[in-house]
């Protein structure tokens, strides 16, 4: 469709970047192509100031694009950059778009779309389905889960308040229309603009790499508004390789930062939620340690240390809240 044909949008897309020109400027491209264009882009870039070369990027394209594209310095992790990015939008929408997304022609007009069916404005946020994502409960990690009966849901994008488990999204087959979920990815979302105005940004405690940043925030958000995943608002997660960090940090992330939003989403913890918790815990502590003497991987070796690092973190109490959902005095910022 010629660009003079094409309706601007009230969404603006906030993108986190780290290391990733070729990915910046391939979404780009990508964008351009939109049925319905944002009404901006805004490029939050986390690299040093001496690394220029995503900048460079934005600047020989911007000219042209068929929208505005900012690009912002804000270091500190996805978390911290899609707060810069956010805080700096004007828009109704904003759309939380990662760089190594490629969103189908169509995406933001069938979320929109979408919107426009909430007629009571009681859904604050849309996520659309990656396509190249799917997998079912018969991979073997999975029908151990739920052998052992882990959770006490298995439906895609809910979440399982009784062991502090987001249960994957990804197990959702290819489907058309409407789905409500408990949390959503921040790779392909939009948020109502109002969802950030009620005060609602994400934690600061998910600085650096930021897993489960967006469960978390969803979760919250999901105690006043209604989430919706979208079928139809498809793309393509292609896993870019680049600024990814070390496996010991994953490991460590896998254990502390599930606890750290299980504690909040779910005030107070009983045994029973903990005994829960700790239970998965260890299956996945043996089914790291199993990997990597099977398949002889350092990254798993990495990865099982990780997850160690973290359970002594939580048993020193490091990780700890009130009844309330204050940090316990003494315990770990980070």
């Amino acid at each position: 469709m010629d660009q003079s044909q094409r309706t601007i949008s009230e969404i603006t897309i906030v993108t986190p970047t780290f290391r990733r020109p070729a990915e910046v400027a391939e979404l780009l491209d990508n964008l351009r192509h939109q049925s319905l264009l944002p009404a901006e882009i805004i490029l939050v870039d986390g690299a040093p100031p001496e690394e220029t070369a995503t900048e460079e990027v934005v600047k020989t394209v911007t000219s042209t694009l068929p929208f505005p594209c900012r690009y912002i310095r804000r270091g500190g992790g996805t978390a911290v950059q899609r707060n810069t990015g956010i805080e700096n939008a004007k828009t109704p929408y904003i759309a939380l778009i990662d760089d190594d997304i490629r969103p189908e022609p169509d995406f933001l007009e069938q979320i929109t779309r979408a919107f426009a069916d909430d007629r009571e404005r009681k859904v604050g946020g849309i996520v659309g389905y990656r396509t190249n994502q799917h997998f079912d409960t018969n991979v073997q990690r999975w029908r151990w889960y739920r052998r052992l009966r882990f959770f006490s849901t298995y439906e895609p994008g809910r979440y399982d308040f009784t062991s502090g488990y987001p249960i994957n999204v990804n197990l959702q087959p290819p489907f058309s229309g409407i789905r409500e979920v408990d949390f959503m990815t921040t790779s392909c979302a939009v948020w109502r603009r109002d969802v950030f105005d009620s005060g609602l940004s994400f934690d600061p405690f998910f600085r650096d790499y930021g897993m489960l940043e967006d469960a978390h925030f969803s979760l919250r958000a999901g105690r006043q508004w209604k989430l919706w995943q979208c079928g139809d608002a498809c793309c393509l997660h292609l896993h870019s390789p680049h600024g990814r960090p070390p496996s010991r940090k994953i490991g460590y992330k896998c254990v502390v930062n599930y606890y750290y939003v299980f504690q909040d989403v779910v005030r107070p913890l009983t045994w029973r939620h903990r005994l829960r918790f700790w239970r998965f815990q260890a299956f996945e502590l043996l089914r790291v340690f199993s990997s990597a003497i099977r398949r002889r991987r350092w990254s798993d070796v990495m990865e099982f240390w990780g997850r160690i690092e973290g359970i002594f973190a939580i048993a020193r109490g490091e990780y700890e809240f009130n009844t309330k959902g204050q940090r316990v005095k003494g315990s770990k910022k980070k």
